[in-house]
């Protein structure tokens, strides 16, 4: 059974330090040395430490910092007005957001804090026409097209549908931004929106979320 008559703190009237030698009082010493033997020397949750009501702290644990996220999606049909010229896509509805921003042009979602951000699109593309055609899509950050980010979309067939649906994984600065950017080869080429049919709703022509949660 631990001693606690070793622990007593000296009295009030004990200076803590020698002052002509500059070092703890001897009645000082004796005290901490023996509250740090009796809390079992540094050595965490030690028997001893609890019946002295002398636990050590718990292990310090940072504060969370919340997750960034972002759920966008565009209500309009999507063109392009030249064949093999590049085009931003547009999103002109924000569905959630936290730290996650839609800028202008509103082809521009930025972030505001550095982190890795998986971008994950869908694209509802569509076509007139008989001839086998293509689109292609990829990305740019703050501006820059990234390298070897394309994919080749074929659109084959009279009225050829398809959904281009993949995901990009950036690092990224406080305050930079991500674009997708499309291009094609037939103006026939369109990012199609559709109007709600019973019982489905409307069909958004893009749809993009965002989120940090793989950091």
């Amino acid at each position: 059974m631990p001693n606690n008559q070793l622990t007593n703190i000296p009295a009030s009237r004990v200076p803590i330090t020698v002052t002509s030698q500059g070092v703890v009082s001897r009645e000082w010493y004796r005290f901490f040395f023996n509250l740090f033997t009796a809390a079992g020397s540094g050595e965490a949750n030690s028997a001893v430490s609890s019946s002295l009501g002398l636990e050590l702290a718990p292990a310090y644990t940072p504060q969370l910092v919340e997750k960034r996220y972002g759920s966008f999606y565009d209500t309009t049909t999507q063109t392009a007005a030249a064949i093999d010229t590049a085009y931003p896509i547009r999103f002109n509805t924000t569905q959630l957001t936290k730290g996650v921003y839609i800028g202008t042009p509103t082809s521009r979602v930025y972030v505001d804090r550095v982190g890795v951000y998986n971008f994950q699109f869908s694209a509802q593309l569509n076509k007139t026409g008989s001839n086998a055609k293509n689109v292609y899509i990829w990305y740019r950050h703050n501006g820059v097209d990234a390298a070897y980010s394309a994919t080749v979309v074929t659109l084959g067939g009279n009225s050829a549908a398809t959904v281009a649906a993949w995901n990009f994984v950036v690092s990224m600065d406080a305050g930079d931004y991500f674009e997708l950017v499309w291009s094609t080869n037939d103006i026939d080429c369109i990012i199609q929106a559709n109007t709600s049919v019973s019982p489905a709703p409307s069909i958004p022509s893009v749809i993009l979320t965002v989120t940090d949660n793989i950091n």
